[in-house]
């Protein structure tokens, strides 16, 4: 047997074999408290009992399958009351069922399940602050088999009874609803059939906070919704649960006006929980949510967005991905694609985010553009062969790009037959499995046309395209013609109908760029002439795509481009803004604008930037540009000029808002001075002010952060601040700091508690790699390169999947941006040619980022 993986053929042949007709799963957790001061011990992990019952029918008699568990030790396995001896059939990821019978068969497996401390399976945390304990489950594509026995695939659906044993003083949730509390047990009623990688245990003294939704339809039925919300005790003083039951009403009556299927989980409970690897999972009636979502300081309305936006795409969940569910990871799409767009159609729709689509142009999908440019790359249906493979694709196109093109598709057929085509797939796909087809047929039936062209060329093809708009002009300067060019890369070469909109600017007579003229049309091929547009004045900015109506790279032809170095802060629609801002970073990473000219329009222009969104992907952008794109001759210099620029805007931006604390914390990332350094740390001590700026503990670890890093603030100093914020989030902010000293002591103790033990939980790890990368300390790291390619298939090998890309990912050199590290990367893959797909896939997509760098350096180099 091939040990943890799973592939698609034996999980196909496996459905093929079994119905799954139920589980009944037991769990005595009380082991996480039994053992005070004992964490990780000497003798092997912590486990805890698992009981798991499975009720299943064969469909042929003499054929052989397996049940999945991932467990230290099996206590029993017994098939139909026979008992089978674990030494046998067990070998550590599966369990041997030969020769079934064909029909109706139970099996009980009695397994010690090991607590996680990676965020897979069953997470255990110890909270620094009190030391209490607290329990979750993520299992996403595959780990509930880590906690108990069963058949992992998405198409076993089957319903579930759950029973656990916790101390007393705790309390327990699951999907269903709790049934009965006795002492420490907790029953909770059988699920609907859903699938085994959104079954959910959260455990633990956590806060819990209560409320309730109403919904009377029209046939005058009412559905009840109990509501409620956890965090763990040290955020409870923190957390603003009415906001997140606001959103969460509001979007359970979106999706009730929209999909015309009444929720159908009972309850909704929403565990905001630590040390998480996601951003939330989508467990019917149990969602869990990183919970950094519970914001210890003051930020910006874009965070509040942010968490808004992830309430509505889990929730998006509990019809595309948890009522009807993908048959295998090949169409993950079916649920993430849809739940992407759904939680920003939600948002917009419902909540007081209207303009979610400016940060979904401007972040989102910048995100799917650059993992649709990578060796990667692949079509939003993809080649799942195994779980390694599904573990990776949780990426920029399963999620935005195919989000992306999801809004092109309601552009193609309109909103009213996408959603009723929605709705017909809820209830004829209830609790079942699809794929591709199933969501096409339906989509055909409802909008008219023939939907298979459209998912081939968007859907089964690759790469991203670029629209370029060119006009010729008559003597009295009107258009004559205006057509709009596509084209494609060449290792992807598919040009694809894109719906999209032109719009012509100009400047008024208050000097702002304003739309003047606009078309819609659909381009396809490599030339597609505009034709409505034809005589009108000549513009001063075309922009292709104008209100984001499709997915692709927008270029500008040269006069727009002299307009928008000239006068992008005048452009006085906000999406507008956006959407040249993000085409203006496509350019950058290309190596098609130099890295000093971005830095130099977000210096003219970000300072009047509106949305708050846009203006802090900006930061993030500028900086990326400083560090990989810029020539390292100049990088100095820029770095000043950003430092310079962003300390003007801090003083400038209006007292307490939101801007000014977006330029307070961007500023901080860019310091570089000495001058700047004494203002952060007279900041600190309060020598220093700036009106209106509240330095809370979440900026003070900020502003602390690059005081350290440059060597400007010590050891002591991070130990105070943690005596200060003595709590999980303060004890992540130290790890951090401690390692981003510049130390080859410091790097070398921080490069073996990643990559030589595995004693930090995935938290820590993830605190540890972030401070070890700096980028002023690009020499100190420089040995570190070799080592990096001797290590990562040990690492691969050795760890869990999630560390391991964390530590593939996170350490690769790519501050040792020279040809000789691209050398390095590119003799271990050729000498590695037998090492695991998934790795070889990370290290190409970091080769990729590298010689795009590269690129663009050079580019820069001769501006």
């Amino acid at each position: 047997m091939p040990g943890e993986n799973l592939t698609r053929d034996e999980a196909r042949e496996r459905a093929e074999l079994l119905t799954v007709d139920g589980y009944d799963v037991e769990l005595d957790v009380r082991s996480a408290t039994g053992e005070p001061g004992r964490d990780e011990p000497a003798e092997g992990p912590l486990t805890f009992r698992s009981v798991t019952t499975i009720r299943f029918r064969a469909a042929r008699g003499g054929a052989s399958t397996f049940a999945d568990l991932i467990a230290p030790s099996v206590n029993a396995v017994t098939l139909d009351g026979a008992e089978l001896d674990p030494a046998v059939v067990f070998d550590g990821a599966r369990i041997a069922l030969a020769d079934l019978a064909e029909g109706e068969h139970v099996l009980v497996v009695d397994a010690q399940c090991a607590y996680s401390r990676t965020g897979e399976g069953m997470h255990r945390f110890i909270d620094p602050e009190d030391g209490e304990v607290y329990l979750y489950t993520q299992y996403e594509p595959a780990d509930a088999r880590r906690v108990f026995a069963n058949f992992e695939q998405p198409d076993l659906k089957a319903p579930y009874r759950f029973r656990v044993t916790a101390p007393a003083e705790w309390t327990v949730w699951s999907n269903g609803a709790e049934e009965s509390r006795e002492g420490g047990v907790w029953r909770f009623a059988e699920t609907e059939p859903i699938s085994t990688y959104i079954t959910a245990v959260v455990a633990g003294p956590y806060h819990y906070v209560t409320d309730s939704y109403s919904r009377t339809f029209e046939d005058g039925t009412t559905l009840e919704i109990p509501l409620g919300a956890m965090c763990r005790k040290g955020l409870a003083k923190h957390f603003d649960a009415d906001d997140v039951f606001l959103i969460t009403k509001q979007g359970l009556d979106f999706f009730h006006d929209n999909f015309d299927y009444p929720y159908p989980f009972g309850k909704y409970d929403q565990a905001f929980v630590p040390e998480y690897n996601l951003g939330a999972m989508e467990n019917p009636g149990c969602v869990t949510f990183r919970e950094e979502y519970i914001f210890r300081g003051k930020v910006t309305q874009a965070a509040y967005e942010g968490r808004a936006n992830v309430i509505l795409h889990e929730m998006a969940h509990m019809w595309f991905g948890d009522l009807v569910t993908m048959q295998w990871w090949d169409d993950l799409w079916l649920k993430e694609s849809f739940a992407d767009f759904m939680g920003v159609f939600a948002m917009t729709g419902a909540t007081r985010f209207e303009d979610g689509w400016i940060t979904f142009a401007n972040n989102r999908k910048s995100w799917a553009y650059r993992a649709d440019q990578l060796p990667s790359t692949h079509p939003i249906t993809a080649d799942i062969r195994d779980l390694e493979d599904a573990k990776l694709n949780f990426d920029g196109i399963t999620y935005a790009k195919g989000a992306s093109v999801l809004k092109q598709l309601v552009a193609y057929v309109g909103r009213d037959a996408f959603l009723e085509g929605a709705r017909r797939y809820f209830k004829k796909h209830a609790y079942g499995n699809t794929r591709l087809g199933d969501l096409l047929s339906v989509l055909s039936e409802t909008s008219g046309r023939d939907m298979t062209a459209w998912s081939r060329s968007w859907l089964q093809t690759a790469g991203v395209n670029s629209l370029t708009p060119v006009a010729t002009y008559d003597a009295a300067g009107r258009i004559t013609e205006l057509a709009v060019l596509q084209e494609a890369a060449e290792s992807h070469p598919e040009l694809r109908p894109h719906r999209v909109a032109v719009g012509l600017y100009s400047r008024n007579t208050e000097g702002e760029l304003v739309r003047y003229a606009r078309a819609e049309a659909d381009v396809s091929g490599p030339r597609t002439v505009i034709g409505e547009l034809a005589g009108a004045e000549r513009p001063e900015l075309i922009l292709v795509n104008d209100d984001d109506l499709t997915y692709c790279k927008v270029r500008f032809d040269e006069v727009s481009l002299a307009t928008l170095r000239a006068h992008l802060g005048d452009i006085t629609d906000p999406l507008a803004r956006a959407l040249c801002w993000s085409a203006l970073w496509n350019l950058t990473r290309d190596g098609l604008m130099p890295a000093r000219d971005f830095v130099s329009l977000v210096l003219a222009f970000a300072g009047r930037e509106t949305d708050i969104g846009v203006l802090q992907m900006l930061h993030a952008w500028t900086r990326g540009a400083l560090v990989n794109y810029a020539a390292p001759a100049w990088r100095e210099e820029g770095g000043r000029a950003l430092a310079e620029g962003a300390l003007g805007e801090l003083r400038l931006a209006e007292p307490g808002s939101e801007h000014q604390l977006a330029w307070a914390r961007f500023f901080a990332s860019v310091a570089a001075s000495d001058t700047d350094f004494q203002l952060l740390s007279g900041l600190l001590d309060s020598t220093a002010r700036i009106d209106g700026l509240d330095v809370d503990q979440e900026l003070r670890w900020a502003f602390l952060s690059p005081l350290v890093a440059h060597g400007a603030a010590d050891e002591a100093a991070v130990d105070a601040e943690l005596a200060r914020d003595d709590t999980a989030s303060g004890k992540r902010h130290h790890v951090r700091c401690l390692a981003s000293r510049p130390s080859a002591e410091v790097k070398a103790r921080a490069w073996a508690d990643v990559v030589e033990s595995d004693a930090l939980s995935n938290a820590l790890v993830e605190a540890t790699i972030a401070g070890f990368g700096q980028s002023s300390q690009r020499e100190l790291l420089a040995p570190y390169t070799a080592r990096y390619f001797e290590a990562i298939e040990r690492v691969w090998a050795e760890r869990s999947i999630q560390i391991g890309m964390a530590v593939v990912k996170g350490l690769f050199p790519s501050l040792q941006d020279d040809p000789a590290t691209l050398e390095a990367t590119d003799a271990w893959l050729e000498s590695r040619s037998d090492a695991a797909p998934a790795l070889r896939r990370l290290v190409l997509e970091a080769r990729d980022d590298l010689a795009r760098g590269l690129r663009a350096q050079a580019a820069d180099s001769v501006a």
